[in-house]
């Protein structure tokens, strides 16, 4: 393919992971990023600024982790980046250790048609699975659902991320294990420390 033309509309709709990158220091940066594949091809369109976005427009290289432990989601969300990593196989950066399935991706053609998020269309370069994929149970998922909540507090009302925090609420309660109600505290307290933030900047009305 032209790196210059489209990958296609052949979608497989988005798949939430972890998105390492590399950093001018050389560390790898972690963040939760869904992604697309379109025909042979993995689509990043990560939001513009974002330390994703600059790492692959600067290096060009990506591993893409799936893991069963949703913490890593909401610790990445919340300032708990420290989850151990190995060195990737055929790219110079890292993916998680604990990671059922990795990918990793070099960067072919960078779309710039949308300002706020350019489409970073990527060369699979490896696919390697490491254990099995249980999928996600309610809580689990109700728990990624609220890491892009969180994930889009400079963007939304808070009102409305409070809101759709609250229904995904009944599936933590009923379904939750340590871990999942580990990161949905994280997650809420996210929320609070925002909220509070943005009183102390507002004028008072």
């Amino acid at each position: 393919m032209n790196p210059g033309m489209d990958p296609g509309a052949d979608d497989s709709g988005i798949t939430e992971a972890l998105v390492g990158t590399l950093a001018a220091d050389g560390a790898t940066h972690l963040a939760p990023l869904g992604f697309r594949r379109q025909r042979e091809y993995v689509v990043l369109a990560p939001f513009h600024p974002s330390r994703t976005l600059d790492n692959l427009r600067e290096r060009g290289v990506a591993s893409i982790s799936h893991v069963c432990d949703v913490r890593v989601f909401a610790g990445c969300l919340t300032g708990r980046r420290d989850w151990p990593l190995l060195p990737c196989e055929s790219v110079a950066c890292a993916r998680l250790a604990d990671a059922v399935t990795h990918q990793e991706l070099r960067v072919l053609h960078i779309d710039e048609s949308d300002p706020q998020r350019p489409r970073f269309v990527c060369r699979e370069l490896l696919l390697r699975a490491h254990g099995p994929w249980p999928g996600y149970n309610r809580a689990q998922a109700a728990v990624l659902e609220a890491c892009i909540l969180v994930s889009r507090l400079q963007l939304l009302p808070v009102d409305r991320i409070r809101a759709g925090m609250e229904q995904l609420a009944v599936a933590v309660d009923k379904t939750a294990g340590p871990r999942e109600r580990e990161a949905w505290q994280w997650l809420l307290q996210r929320v609070q420390e925002f909220d509070a933030a943005r009183a102390q900047v507002e004028p008072a009305r």
